[in-house]
């Protein structure tokens, strides 16, 4: 399916009027001379650590333990983020890290 000209400047015109209506949203709702909703923070310290943690079973979920390479990719992968994370506290780092080498790993070792 191909979109004419005019289809395309509609449907990014909708596309950027909408991403901009969505950053502002935050600003009208909650403005600085307002103090910002107890659950509002709460959400805001919590939503990090949630999402981060449905990243990590939404990846590891189709781990097979019972056929070659038995989850080891995954299992070294993980471990080198926790570590490189404990000891360097370095989230980009660790993540970056683990990612490369879980690369490397399915793609050079575990053929």
């Amino acid at each position: 399916m191909t979109f004419t000209t005019g289809q395309s400047i509609h449907f990014f015109g909708i596309i950027s009027i909408t991403t901009i209506f969505i950053r502002i949203l935050p600003f009208l709702i909650f403005p600085d001379h307002k103090e910002t909703p107890k659950y509002i923070t709460y959400l805001g310290k919590v939503f990090p650590y949630a999402t981060i943690g449905m990243l990590v079973v939404y990846c590891l979920k189709d781990i097979s333990f019972k056929a070659a390479p038995f989850g080891l990719p995954e299992i070294i992968s993980v471990g080198v983020i926790a570590l490189l994370h404990l000891w360097k506290k370095n989230t980009l780092l660790s993540i970056g890290a683990g990612t490369v080498l879980y690369m490397v790993l399915v793609q050079l070792i575990f053929i």
